[in-house]
């Protein structure tokens, strides 16, 4: 009995994982690898903010820093928001993934944060390393840039969500 008490306390709603749950279906290996390893050339990379390669050892590091799991999963919407984005702009109109993959990826997406509950600002009391990245995602002029793949931004993505979520996917009995 003590094992449901985490999940009959969490902030997650089933709604929320239920959306989570079809995004982690479309972001499956073999998709990911379809359409973003095979559809780009080699070695194609794109620049993102340094801080839009979200790692599982930047959630190990950030845990240290005495962040709490509710900020780092605000931080996982919005960096995973920022990603798709990102691979939308640099897609021309026609490529094939942008129609076969992405767009449905980013409706998918956007089922997830209709129904992710948000923390309000009078809630967060943030570790300052996560009130530093959240400044530098919303600063145009920052200039940490990266270079990275379109398929290693959702590969972090997915990671990353398994990590952070892991209440979700044991409440609906996912691996």
């Amino acid at each position: 009995l003590t094992w449901l008490l985490p999940i009959w306390m969490s902030h997650l709603t089933p709604e929320f994982c239920t959306s989570l749950e079809t995004l982690k279906d479309q972001l499956n290996s073999s998709l990911r690898r379809r359409y973003l390893k095979h559809n780009f050339p080699i070695n194609y990379t794109i620049q993102v903010h340094y801080e839009e390669v979200f790692r599982l050892k930047n959630i190990t590091k950030l845990r240290n820093d005495s962040a709490n799991v509710r900020d780092l999963q605000d931080l996982w919407v919005k960096v995973t928001e920022k990603s798709i984005s990102r691979i939308l702009q640099v897609l021309p109109d026609r490529h094939p993934t942008r129609h076969k993959y992405l767009t449905n990826l980013e409706s998918l997406f956007n089922v997830v944060l209709e129904s992710y509950p948000w923390q309000s600002a009078d809630e967060r009391d943030s570790p300052e390393s996560i009130e530093n990245i959240w400044e530098h995602l919303k600063d145009e002029d920052y200039q940490g840039w990266k270079s990275v793949t379109p398929k290693s931004l959702l590969d972090n993505c997915y990671r990353t969500m398994h990590c952070l979520f892991n209440e979700c996917f044991l409440r609906n009995g996912s691996d």
